[in-house]
């Protein structure tokens, strides 16, 4: 296939394009140039989707694509644009949207029938959710038919540029002694690769499977998988203490960033890895184990570029996620 990535150069971007080139197909990003190398083995055109001149540009670079793969859409108003300049230049249009974008999650689990929220297809503001259902209906209306549209959960992997994974290996990595663990080891969470994630959606883009999917993890591994896998990746000498929902609720952690991927098994957050991901496994997705993300991120968390992503500030916080080292070691003696 010849394909169109817009952005290409970040996360899960990158994942896309290294995944296509891996696959034989050729592949072509565009964005700004500014935030990160682009691939190799890519053909690469430099401009911004929110310049009409620089999409025009780019409408005129080639004589058009099999698929068009926007990882980077968040503005209704800018994805509308994009699209409608792409509409005659491409065939399908694969469109990235999150989990987010259904209205009642993450208080009410997510199946097919789960409603989205109501946005405009040309709306420029408002919150993330919402947003990106809007940018879905931007990208229906210019792609009738031909759009596909991957409701992603979380995504780790390498290239993270979330803090989420970043944070627990480098926290692993810092040496032995007790890791605040947080809550029932065997709670089971559905974090998705984005190798998988791209891998799903260029199969049906290859396929023809358009339509809407949610796509979470597989959601058969636990948080103690996730952070045993990454005292394994680390070498770390490391032990987990386990601490209940209540006392990290009582003594104020941030859930979801205080400690990474961490939230209340009940309340706002009771069904926020409760996604049905039985359409999309029933279209081909595949998920890796989870201790293989881990090893994979920590490896390249050891090359400079790596290293230079996932920085911790001057809290030992990486992106906002995770507890300064002072703070935690507080709540270690709370725990006794």
């Amino acid at each position: 296939m010849r394909i169109l990535i817009i952005g290409g150069g970040r996360f899960l971007g990158r994942a896309f394009a290294e995944e296509a080139t891996a696959a034989g197909h050729d592949v072509t990003v565009f964005n700004r140039g500014r935030s990160s190398a682009d691939p190799p083995g890519v053909r690469v055109i430099h401009g911004d989707r929110e310049v009409p001149a620089d999409l025009e540009r780019l409408a005129r670079a080639a004589p058009g694509w099999d698929l068009v793969v926007d990882t980077c859409g968040y503005s209704p108003a800018v994805v509308s644009r994009s699209a409608r300049v792409l509409a005659d230049r491409a065939a399908a249009y694969l469109f990235i949207s999150s989990v987010n974008a259904y209205a009642r999650w993450p208080a009410e689990p997510i199946t097919a029938a789960s409603p989205k929220f109501a946005c405009d297809p040309e709306a420029s503001e408002g919150e993330y959710g919402p947003l990106k259902a809007g940018c879905e209906r931007a990208v229906e209306r210019h792609f009738p038919g031909r759009t596909i549209t991957l409701d992603a959960g979380l995504i780790l992997g390498p290239h993270e540029n979330r803090g989420r994974l970043t944070w627990w290996l480098t926290r692993m990595a810092r040496g032995a002694g007790p890791v605040l663990a947080p809550a029932d080891p065997k709670r089971l969470i559905a974090p998705i690769d984005a190798r998988d994630l791209a891998r799903f959606g260029l199969a049906c883009a290859a396929s023809g499977s358009h339509g809407a999917f949610a796509v979470p993890g597989s959601g058969t591994e636990s948080m103690q998988d996730l952070l045993e896998a990454c005292v394994a990746a680390t070498g770390s000498a490391a032990h987990l203490v386990w601490a209940p929902d209540a006392f990290l609720v009582e003594h104020g952690v941030e859930q979801w960033t205080g400690l990474p991927l961490w939230a209340v098994a009940d309340g706002e957050f009771s069904a926020i890895w409760d996604i049905d991901s039985s359409p999309a496994r029933a279209a081909g997705l595949e998920w890796r184990p989870i201790a293989e993300t881990v090893r994979d991120t920590w490896a390249w968390l050891r090359t400079g570029e790596g290293a230079a992503a996932a920085l911790p500030d001057e809290e030992g916080r990486i992106d906002g996620h995770g507890l300064p080292p002072a703070r935690e070691r507080q709540l270690l003696a709370l725990l006794g």
